[in-house]
């Protein structure tokens, strides 16, 4: 009988760090059996106490946590330790060495990467952009874009872009539907906009088709399912892509945090050779 582990991720912010990290942490281990208990906005030592009598309770807890506070840290640290409790901080030791290179004392402020500055309200702009530009819509002032993706449909272009704003980048994507779907003001792209095209393999997309029409309680039986079209599509969009020189991402086996990751590393690319 496999163990289920008892994971607390605690923060003292809204714990969007520590959900990451744990995600990747847990992606690396194939028979991680867990139940996982978040505590957002930790701040004092009640909540500390009271996360501690929690866990205490259930055999085989674990603490993973996010503070920058040195007291309200060492208070975990030392009740957890206290109730034989395996705890782990992931970003002391990281703090403390960036400080010791950088010759500066951290300002162990919590929340500080979700402060109202410049770069926030530039995302919520790539953000509000990047919503008035989908599947499509908006094709006069695309030029305006960071980046531009297209695909024929169900190639995850809404997610991927909708991630990339959440980045910071304002962008747009166009479904290809057939050789009139390209606007002609990015065919010479001369303002040197990052476009990316986006394919997948038909009988993968076949399936993502089928259940987004089951969604929609449509007939699954149509030329928007059939291989034969579907491999067209495939094929002319790549043919698209070919003609003017747009770099290409396979996205069957690709999650969108990875499309996304690719389509980053092309736009800084394409910047530096501006």
């Amino acid at each position: 009988m496999k163990i289920t582990h008892q994971i607390y991720l605690v923060s003292d912010s809204t714990g969007e760090t520590i959900e990451r990290i744990f995600t990747a942490l847990k992606a690396q281990f194939s028979a991680f059996k867990y139940k996982k208990y978040q505590f957002s906005f930790t701040r004092t030592k009640n909540q500390i106490n009271e996360i501690i009598k929690n866990s205490s309770k259930n055999k085989n807890s674990l603490i993973l946590y996010t503070l920058v506070d040195s007291d309200l840290t060492s208070h975990l640290i030392k009740e957890a330790d206290k109730n034989n409790i395996p705890c782990f901080g992931v970003l002391g030791e990281l703090i403390k060495n960036f400080s010791n290179i950088l010759k500066q004392d951290a300002l162990n402020i919590p929340s500080r990467q979700h402060k109202l500055n410049d770069e926030y309200y530039e995302r919520v702009e790539a953000i509000q952009f990047t919503m008035t530009h989908d599947d499509g819509k908006n094709l006069k002032d695309i030029e305006n874009s960071d980046i531009i993706i297209l695909g024929v449909s169900r190639t995850s272009k809404t997610p991927t872009s909708i991630y990339l704003a959440n980045r910071g980048f304002k962008t747009s994507n166009i479904p290809l539907i057939d050789k009139n779907s390209v606007p002609e003001n990015i065919k010479k792209n001369e303002r040197n906009i990052c476009i990316v095209g986006l394919t997948t393999d038909p009988e993968r997309l076949i399936d993502l088709r089928k259940n987004r029409l089951r969604t929609l309680r449509e007939n699954e039986k149509s030329s928007y399912t059939n291989l034969k079209k579907i491999s067209e599509e495939v094929q002319e969009a790549r043919k698209t892509f070919k003609k003017y020189k747009w770099p290409v991402i396979d996205v069957t086996r690709k999650s969108v945090e990875e499309t996304a990751a690719s389509i980053i590393k092309i736009y800084e690319i394409s910047k530096k050779n501006v």
